[in-house]
């Protein structure tokens, strides 16, 4: 198992809500523009813009914009950050994120949703919020 998926199953995604984690998916499957690699928010986390609707967010700010319904700027990185260090709280390994974060960014596009996309269902099935067999029409099912 490769260091960010380790992060994503056994730290971050327990921490989603299923609607995050349904929202993350449905991004996925759809390829949604808003869904934002290289950057946590837009607008960017600046004291003019704290106040500020969210426009697009990276996977995990996109669970807690859309997900859970936060709307400004400031709401989207608070989430960001305390999720962040519950990750690597959970995992015992100080910005153990990382392994997650960089990978997500730097990952072509069409190679990230496919791969969070399996992740992302595969979190949903041991939640018994998705079937395996929903997750495996849609080509998702992780090994």
């Amino acid at each position: 198992m490769e260091n960010r998926q380790r992060v994503w199953r056994d730290g971050l995604a327990s921490l989603l809500s299923t609607a995050g984690l349904q929202s993350l998916k449905w991004a996925l499957l759809t390829d949604y523009p808003r869904l934002l690699q290289g950057a946590t928010t837009t607008p960017p986390p600046l004291p003019c813009t704290e106040h500020w609707p969210v426009e697009a967010a990276c996977a995990l700010g996109y669970c807690g914009w859309l997900g859970d319904q936060l709307m400004t700027v400031v709401e989207v990185e608070q989430f960001f950050a305390r999720k962040c260090f519950e990750t690597d709280e959970r995992l015992g390994e100080p910005v153990a994120i990382r392994w997650f974060l960089n990978w997500f960014d730097e990952a072509p596009q069409n190679l990230m949703r496919h791969e969070l996309l399996a992740e992302v269902s595969r979190a949903l099935v041991s939640r018994g919020a998705e079937t395996v067999e929903e997750a495996g029409d849609a080509g998702t099912v992780a090994a």
